[in-house]
């Protein structure tokens, strides 16, 4: 039985499928004015019990397991579209996004962004080389909630981000034994299963076990399997006088396809269009002819054939991850708590992958006036002088990374209203990284392109199996990171001021075990094009330990004006401690590393009522020493040092004028500019708008069916850059998505969903690969959202 008849037989059998009720109810008709909101969030505070979200001196955002399916994100990442100051790019499937945060300047990837998962960073580093935290963490029904920190108190716990912190809190087990069952179709070929299990072992003792399968062709039509595997999560909770410990476990095994920048038509000034014959919203490059395909990564020993390395590109940028943590909360007495997480993550996260960096030629452009001709690999039929090529790289990166974070920390109520906690953290990384990247391939231009092989009428072979080139940049190296940090935190209440503040002092220390690269003639013969001069791995070994002491701080305080309106002030200072990646571009210079430092201050206000909610803040940030890299078309690396500022407001809310009507709103407009970056400087940081907002209506009301509800998202994308020197603008956007579930009796629900109804063609990323515009013959390389697709999900619950 194949894996998409296994999910189809599952889905059948679930004839009444997953999860009922909403996990939050919606608000009764008429709240009594007077009555407090009581959201309680748990991230950026020592408070073992946590405190309003009202309350909190800082900027926070929360949701809901209902939320959350009402969202349908398509990827972890994806979820974080609901979170104001925070720009997401997931053009690129399920996993491998690229996050944002406030106008921190970045390359690509994640770095100031945390994972994390029931307040332990599942991976200690926040982003690695082709690998951002979100790729190894999936959401299914075994979530609870999400809480998204940015700045506040951030660079204080856990590994000190001075960005945003993202907690996933899992669901625990009840004493009331619970089965839900979920199933999803999606209209790009998806069939997944969800299951949420939970109830009691004895009566201090429960349990939890959860998970997902799922089936899917993909976002983009690439002629064989787009994502495919699911995980299990587990949890078992005890409770006992003064405390509570919990026990977790998940495992990922799953598989994704991963989409980079395809070829459109542009103007040059950010507007694009789809080419004749290729979507740019559906169709993709990959294809069956390409998807197992062997690349050279090394000379010929002894007079034998050239090593070679056989790379699926099906496998895409997936997962294997094993996770185990912990939570531990004690009530010591004498106004002493202990709490303590613990996490340990070991696995693999790859990405196999073709990476476009040059835009298309014309085969006469290609031969550039030799005589000579340009033919299908597989029949050997000649294209004409106007057909369309271009040339990919098929890049294989092994990452296999093992992280173990454990952070202790004690509180004492040291006299009425004031708390002090003293924190420890330590964390343990390893990570072994195998990279070929280059291996140039010669493709027509069409969807699911077919290999093309070139020749000169002298004999000359500018292709070998339609390669134009080996490897030019390969990496093999040991890493290994040790990071201990102590930090102390007051809080202060006094009547309606709450005062908080804390100190942190963190010492990293990392290695690097590296093969040295060299170049040479992989074929053995100095009159071909192929080959020469490619890069391969030599044998011999370089090491280098660097270590680095750094000291953070955060400051705030929130006034409770009235109980359902509270401002707050905060401000710090924090710092992304240098990495892996880091000493591998620096190799030869390593004491030019330094933290990447940002002070940050934020004032806003908050209220909640029965009839609106308001969440406003302003910020400033100013960075020194950011250091950005941009891997280039060959594999090579960029490296810049810069310094940036931005200010900006962001707001989240909603109205209910009336009983089940409610208007959400959330968004951002930000100024983020390059300083201390040469002729740079002065430019708009890359790949984040100035200006993004998005409207979100929804009316409930009751049938007699049930509950029902409609909704939509209006979103409005403003216009910017996919590089630091503002060569590549990219147009502004608008997308509308709209949905609509019902809630029947107290067990069943459905929900369907249709995302990008108006099937609009945007960019999110440029061509990341070159230096330059982008721009040539009128062709441009971008990634596009997905095209317009629907899903339906319908859960049953026991």
């Amino acid at each position: 039985m194949t894996h998409k008849t296994l999910l189809l037989a599952l889905l059948a059998g679930t004839a009444t499928p997953a999860l009922a009720q909403a996990d939050t109810a919606p608000a009764p008709a008429a709240a009594p004015a007077s009555e407090p909101v009581q959201e309680i969030v748990v991230t950026g505070n020592a408070n073992r019990e946590g405190l309003r979200k009202l309350d909190a001196s800082y900027s926070i955002s929360t949701a809901s397991a209902e939320q959350i399916r009402q969202v349908q994100p398509i990827s972890t990442a994806d979820l974080l579209k609901i979170v104001p100051g925070v720009w997401v790019e997931t053009s690129g499937g399920e996993s491998g996004a690229n996050v944002f945060i406030r106008g921190f300047p970045s390359s690509g990837d994640a770095p100031f962004l945390t994972l994390e998962m029931n307040g332990s960073p599942i991976i200690a580093p926040s982003s690695l080389s082709f690998l951002e935290d979100s790729s190894v963490f999936r959401i299914d029904d075994t979530v609870e909630r999400m809480e998204v920190l940015r700045g506040g108190p951030s660079p204080i716990f856990a590994n000190g981000q001075p960005g945003a912190t993202t907690n996933f809190i899992l669901k625990e087990g009840t004493q009331d034994p619970h089965l839900s069952l979920r199933a999803t179709y999606g209209t790009e070929g998806t069939y997944r299963g969800d299951f949420v299990a939970q109830g009691p072992i004895d009566p201090n003792t429960t349990y939890m076990i959860g998970g997902f399968y799922r089936y899917s062709d993909g976002y983009r039509h690439t002629g064989f399997t787009g994502d495919l595997g699911g995980q299990i999560t587990g949890s078992v909770t005890h409770k006992f006088d003064g405390g509570k410990i919990n026990v977790y476990g998940r495992y990922l095994d799953d598989k994704n396809a991963f989409y980079t920048p395809m070829p459109l038509a542009t103007d040059g000034n950010g507007h694009v269009s789809t080419l004749p014959g290729f979507d740019a919203r559906d169709d993709t490059l990959v294809g069956k002819e390409i998807e197992n395909t062997q690349i050279e990564v090394g000379p010929s020993i002894n007079g034998g054939p050239t090593q070679k390395k056989q790379v699926d590109l099906s496998r895409g940028r997936g997962a294997r991850i094993y996770t185990f943590g912990s939570t531990f909360s004690y009530d010591l007495g004498g106004g002493f708590t202990v709490q303590n997480n613990m996490n340990f993550t070991k696995g693999q996260a790859n990405t196999f992958a073709l990476f476009t960096g040059d835009n298309p030629q014309t085969v006469d452009q290609y031969l550039n006036g030799r005589a000579g001709s340009v033919t299908y690999a597989d029949s050997g039929q000649a294209l004409a002088g106007n057909a369309e090529t271009i040339q990919a790289g098929i890049w294989a990166v092994e990452k296999h990374i093992q992280s173990f974070t454990d952070e202790l920390k004690l509180s004492k109520e040291l006299f009425e209203g004031n708390t002090l906690t003293v924190g420890g953290y330590y964390a343990h990384v390893k990570d072994h990284d195998i990279w070929n990247l280059g291996n140039s391939v010669l493709l027509a231009l069409e969807p699911q392109a077919r290999v093309l092989n070139a020749s000169l009428d002298d004999g000359t072979q500018l292709t070998r199996d339609g390669f134009t080139s080996a490897n030019s940049y390969d990496v093999n190296a040991y890493y290994k990171s040790d990071n201990v940090a102590g930090y102390v935190s007051d809080e202060w209440k006094i009547g309606k001021l709450r005062i908080d503040g804390g100190v942190r002092v963190e010492h990293t220390k990392i290695t690097d075990h590296s093969e040295n690269s060299s170049t040479g003639d992989l074929d053995n013969n100095p009159l071909t094009a192929y080959n020469n001069n490619a890069a391969y791995l030599n044998g011999t070994w370089s090491d280098l330990t660097y270590k680095k002491t750094q000291v953070s701080w955060t400051v705030g305080a929130d006034y409770a004006i009235t109980n359902r309106l509270n401002a707050f002030v905060r401000a710090n200072q924090g710092a992304l401690l240098p990495q892996f990646d880091d000493l591998r571009n620096n190799f030869t210079t390593p004491e030019n590393i330094k933290p990447q430092k940002a002070r940050q201050y934020e004032v806003g206000i908050k209220t909640s009522t029965h009839y609106y909610d308001l969440y406003l803040t302003g910020f400033y940030n100013r960075f020194h020493d950011l250091l950005l890299t941009q891997i280039l078309a060959d594999g090579s690396s960029v490296v810049g040092l810069s310094g940036s500022r931005a200010y900006g407001v962001e707001f989240e809310g909603a109205v209910r004028p009336i009983e089940g009507v409610q208007i959400g709103f959330r968004g951002v407009y930000q100024n983020g500019k390059y300083l201390d970056y040469a002729t740079k400087s002065g430019n708009q940081v890359p790949r984040q708008p100035k200006f993004q907002f998005a409207i979100m209506p929804q009316y409930t009301f009751r049938t007699d069916w049930g509950q029902a509800r409609v909704f939509g998202t209006y979103t409005h994308v403003g216009k910017r850059f996919a590089d630091d020197s503002n060569l590549q603008p990219l147009a502004k956007y608008d997308t509308l998505d709209l949905g609509a579930s019902i809630d029947l009796k107290e067990n069943f629900s459905i929900q369907a969903t249709v995302e990008n109804v108006t099937n609009t063609l945007a960019l999110t990323e440029g061509n990341v690969r070159t230096l330059t515009s982008g721009t040539d013959n009128g062709y441009f390389l971008g990634r596009p959202i997905f095209g317009r697709h629907a899903t339906i999900t319908a859960a049953y619950k026991f």
